[in-house]
């Protein structure tokens, strides 16, 4: 798609790889514009079942462009609130993508490299990856990922990791609820391989509805969250994903000897 974001497609995974590797993959505006290119075709792209965010070179993405942060803010209110709002619409992409996002994190992930990987669905994280928002120090805010990493890791959580700036290693990351596996280094290649086409091969209509419904549920009541998953439930059971795994099953069960 474009020198900054390399893209691969291969047994519907659609990997995102990162590629400013000298800058340490630090989102600038194109790489923000390929990011966000990129998951509006793999969204409109049947052939894709899961999606995988990662970096090239020694470090995931070590957040913004500073340089080109500097230079934005001699040019006014109005683009840099432009400028802002591009990279908070590939945060809400992340989460409105049809099909799970996978990040796949080595090396440094901090600042809005960090939140790139929040606003992912699952985070596979190798043992020498370090996650923080040291925003904070250079008297910045992690604002567009704020409301997120509220909902992933709890309001306590959060608060100390955006007040106080730390860096913190992949398997603390694991205990807050930021990543979900961590992977030794010798086998992180290998296990993210196996993830990723664990996922596609799962029933991709179900993984959306599943995808979908997760989400949609944020802010509802109790009661309006149950209603919406029966409407979901009932437009799984019509989906032909749904009805061959029904008939698979029966069909198990019926041939099993009785005991």
């Amino acid at each position: 798609m474009s020198e900054v974001l390399r893209v691969e497609r291969q047994d519907g995974v659609a990997i995102l790889e990162l590629n400013r590797p000298d800058k340490r993959n630090a989102l600038n505006g194109a790489l923000v514009a390929a990011l966000a290119d990129a998951l509006a075709e793999t969204a409109g792209d049947p052939d894709v079942r899961v999606v995988c965010l990662r970096g090239s070179g020694p470090d995931f993405c070590s957040g913004a462009d500073l340089a080109e942060l500097e230079a934005m803010a001699s040019s006014g209110p109005v683009e840099s609130m432009a400028d802002a709002q591009r990279l908070g619409d590939v945060l809400s992409a992340l989460r409105r993508h049809p099909r799970p996002v996978v990040a796949a994190v080595h090396g440094k992930a901090l600042a809005g490299g960090c939140g790139l990987a929040t606003a992912c669905d699952l985070v596979l994280a190798r043992d020498d990856a370090r996650f923080g928002y040291p925003e904070v120090h250079l008297g910045f805010v992690p604002a567009m990922v704020l409301s997120i990493l509220r909902r992933k890791v709890g309001e306590a959580r959060a608060f100390e990791l955006v007040a106080r700036g730390r860096r913190i290693d992949a398997s603390e990351a694991r205990d807050l609820g930021l990543v979900n596996r961590v992977f030794g280094a010798d086998e992180f290649d290998g296990a993210v391989a196996a993830y990723l086409a664990e996922l596609a091969a799962l029933p991709p209509s179900g993984l959306e509805l599943t995808k979908r419904l997760f989400y949609g549920v944020d802010g509802l009541s109790v009661d309006d969250g149950i209603r919406r998953g029966a409407e979901v439930n009932a437009l799984a059971r019509l989906t032909e994903a749904c009805r061959a795994g029904v008939r698979a099953f029966l069909e198990r069960v019926n041939d099993r000897p009785p005991s």
